[in-house]
C-alpha cells in the first residue's frame, strides 16, 4: 500500500491576511470567522478549512466553532434581519403569530429573516437587528422604514427619575461618550489617579472595605475575588470583563458602555493595578457591535492620553485592554464558558474547581467581573469605602442598576440603593400601565423568580431569594392580568432550550422536554400529570446539570408552579 501525499489548494489570500492581522493566533479563530462573514455574509466550507490551516488548527475544530455560535452561518446571505423572540419582545407584541413570518412577508426578498434569542434591547422592545445595527421599538408595520435605515426611537436616560441615586449613571447626557476630554473634565480617571498614588494592597483593601458585591447576579464580593488573584504567585495574571449580556430582561451593561465607556476602562485599569495584571479583555456579545466600536474608540483615546499603555501617567504600571466580540451564545455569560470562547474554543463550561482566580484564561489567575461591577470601582477609589456605604441606609452597600419592564408606564433603567421592594420598583417605573392590574413579576432576569402579589413588599437584595424573590442582575418584568403564567413560562423555556450548549443531557433534554409540555398546556391540550412531570424535570435539571444554566432553569419553573399552581392545574384539562 503506497502513501499518497495530499495536495492542498493554496490558502485564500484573504484568509491569510485576516489571520496575520490577528497575529496568526489560534485564540483568534472566532474573530477571523467574524471578519470573513462580515465580508461575505456567511462562511463557506473552503473559508472554514483555510482558516483552520492558517491558524494551525484541525478543520473539525473550526467547523465546530462555525456551527456552535448562532450569529455565524454556513450560508452566504446579503442582508440579515434578526427578530428578537425573547420574553419581553413577546410580551410587547401581544400576539401568538410568528414574528419571523410576519417580518418576512413585509421586507423585500433581499433580506434573510431569522429568529434570535434576546438581543439585549429590552428597553426598545420589540427589537430587531438589521445587519449589526440595533433597532427598536419596531414591528413588521415598520418594515419599509426599517429597510430604508430607520432604527426606532432610542430611550433617553439623561433625566433622573424621582428617587434615583446616580453614581455610575451620573454623567449620562452630560458628556459626549466618544470624547475622552469630556470624560476627563468630569472626573473620569480620577479614581485611577488616586489608586496609582497608593500601593496595590491599599487599593485591594479599599475595595474590600466597601463591601462591593458582584453585579452579575451571584453577588460574590469583588474585593475577595481580586485578593484571590493577587495572592497567586503565578504570573501573568489577567482581568476579564464579562460584557456578554445575553440574558433576557438585562440591558444595564449596554447602557453603561454606550453612555460612558471610559468609566468601564477605568474600572478595568484599577482592577489590573490591584491584582498585578497587565492585560484585560472585554468579552462583548456579538449583537453589541455599536457598543464594541465605541469601546474601541475609547481604548484608542485612552492610549493617546497615556491612560492606557506603557508606564501610565509616569508610573511603572503598564496595562493593555483588548475588545473581543462573541458571536451569539448565551452560555458564554457563564464565566468558564466565556474563558473557553476567549481561548478560541466552543463556549462550553468547565468543571469547577479549579476556579478562574486560580486557573482561568490561558490557565493563569484571572479575575472575571461584569460591566456594572467594574463601573462601580472608580467611584469607590475616588470617594472612599465609607462614602460608598453612606449612599444607603440599607445593609447592602452602594447603588444598583435596576431595569423595570413590561406593563408599567415608563419602562427602562434607573439607579438606586438596595432594599427596594417590588412595589417601589413598579412605582419607579411610573406605576402600572393604564388599564393594567398587577398579576405577576419575573424578578432578577430569565433565571429569576416568578412572584405574585404576596411578595410585593419584601425588600430585595442578594439574600432575598431565600424569601422567594430574586434580585439577580436587577431586572423586573411586570405582567398584568392579560398574561398567562403558563404561556409566559413556555416563552422562558423556549429561550433556555434554544440556548442550552448541549454539553450535558439533563439541560439539553430537560429544557426541550419541559418546553414541549408547556407548549401543549398553553394551547389547552395539557394532560393529567403534566404539572408533576414539570416538577420532576425541574428537580432533575437542578440536581444533575453540569453548569449554572441548567441549574438555573428550575428557579422560574419552581416559583411559577408554586405561586400559580392553580393556573397549571387548569391547563392540564
Amino acid at each position: 500500500m503506497t502513501n499518497k501525499k495530499i495536495k492542498y489548494q493554496p490558502i485564500q489570500a484573504e484568509v491569510l491576511e485576516l489571520a496575520a492581522e490577528h497575529g496568526n493566533n489560534p485564540e483568534a479563530v472566532l474573530e477571523v470567522l467574524n471578519d470573513i462573514q462580515a465580508e461575505h455574509g456567511g462562511l463557506s466550507r473552503a473559508s472554514i478549512t483555510d482558516t483552520a490551516r492558517a491558524l494551525g488548527l484541525p478543520a473539525h475544530h473550526v467547523y465546530g466553532m462555525a456551527t456552535f455560535y448562532s450569529m455565524l452561518s454556513l450560508e452566504e446571505r446579503k442582508k440579515v434581519l434578526r427578530v428578537c423572540d425573547g420574553p419581553v419582545c413577546w410580551l410587547k407584541r401581544a400576539s401568538e403569530k410568528s414574528p419571523v413570518e410576519e417580518w418576512q412577508k413585509k421586507v423585500s426578498d433581499e433580506f434573510t429573516v431569522e429568529r434570535t434569542s434576546c438581543l439585549g434591547l429590552c428597553d426598545h422592545a420589540p427589537a430587531v437587528l438589521v445587519g449589526d445595527e440595533q433597532a427598536g421599538p419596531v414591528s413588521p408595520r415598520d418594515a419599509q422604514r426599517v429597510s430604508k435605515g430607520w432604527r426606532g426611537t432610542p430611550t433617553d436616560y439623561s433625566k433622573p427619575r424621582k428617587g434615583e441615586v446616580r453614581v455610575m449613571t451620573a454623567l449620562i447626557g452630560k458628556i459626549d461618550p466618544d470624547s475622552i476630554d469630556d470624560a476627563l473634565a468630569n472626573g473620569v480617571y480620577d479614581g485611577l489617579k488616586k489608586a496609582l498614588r497608593s500601593d496595590p494592597e491599599a487599593v485591594l483593601s479599599e475595595v474590600e472595605a466597601s463591601g462591593l458585591q458582584g453585579r452579575g447576579g451571584a453577588g460574590f464580593p469583588v474585593g475577595r475575588k481580586w485578593r484571590f488573584v493577587a495572592s497567586e504567585k503565578r504570573t501573568p495574571r489577567y482581568i476579564v470583563c464579562n460584557a456578554d449580556e445575553s440574558e433576557p430582561l438585562i440591558f444595564k451593561d449596554r447602557v453603561l458602555m454606550e453612555t460612558n465607556p471610559h468609566q468601564l476602562l477605568e474600572g478595568l485599569l484599577i482592577a489590573g493595578y490591584a491584582c498585578g495584571a497587565s492585560e484585560a479583555w472585554i468579552y462583548i456579545r456579538g449583537e453589541y457591535e455599536y457598543q464594541a466600536r465605541r469601546l474601541e474608540r475609547a481604548v484608542q483615546q485612552a492610549e493617546e492620553k497615556n491612560m492606557l499603555g506603557e508606564k501610565i501617567q509616569g508610573t511603572e504600571f503598564s496595562f493593555k485592554i483588548h475588545i473581543h466580540r462573541g458571536a451569539g451564545a448565551y452560555i458564554c455569560g457563564e464565566e468558564t464558558a466565556l474563558i473557553e470562547s476567549l481561548e478560541g474554543k466552543r463556549g462550553e463550561p468547565r468543571l469547577r474547581p479549579p476556579f478562574p482566580p486560580q486557573y482561568g484564561f490561558r490557565g493563569q489567575p484571572t479575575a472575571v467581573n461584569n460591566v456594572e461591577s467594574f463601573c462601580a470601582v472608580p467611584h469607590i477609589l475616588k470617594h472612599g469605602a465609607d462614602w460608598w456605604k453612606s449612599l444607603t441606609g440599607y445593609a447592602t452597600a452602594g447603588t444598583k442598576m435596576y431595569m423595570v419592564l413590561g406593563h408599567v408606564k415608563n419602562p427602562g433603567l434607573f439607579e438606586a440603593p438596595f432594599g427596594l421592594t417590588l412595589r417601589q420598583i413598579i412605582k419607579m417605573g411610573g406605576g402600572m400601565a393604564e388599564g393594567s392590574k398587577f398579576q405577576f413579576a419575573l424578578c432578577g432576569g430569565a433565571a429569576g423568580t416568578i412572584v405574585d402579589k404576596s411578595l410585593l413588599d419584601v425588600p430585595i437584595d442578594f439574600a432575598s431569594s431565600q424569601k422567594g424573590i430574586s434580585l439577580g442582575a436587577g431586572s423586573f418584568l411586570i405582567a398584568d392580568q392579560s398574561v398567562s403564567p403558563v404561556a409566559f413560562l413556555r416563552e422562558l423555556l423556549h429561550f433556555f432550550a434554544a440556548e442550552s450548549c448541549g454539553k450535558c443531557t439533563p439541560c439539553r433534554v430537560g429544557t426541550w422536554h419541559s418546553l414541549e409540555i408547556l407548549k401543549r398546556m398553553a394551547e389547552g391540550k395539557g394532560a393529567k400529570g403534566d404539572t408533576e412531570e414539570l416538577k420532576s424535570l425541574s428537580a432533575l435539571m437542578l440536581d444533575s446539570s453540569f453548569c449554572g444554566l441548567g441549574q438555573a432553569v428550575p428557579i422560574p419553573m419552581n416559583s411559577a408552579l408554586k405561586n400559580f399552581g392553580k393556573a397549571f392545574e387548569e391547563a392540564e384539562n
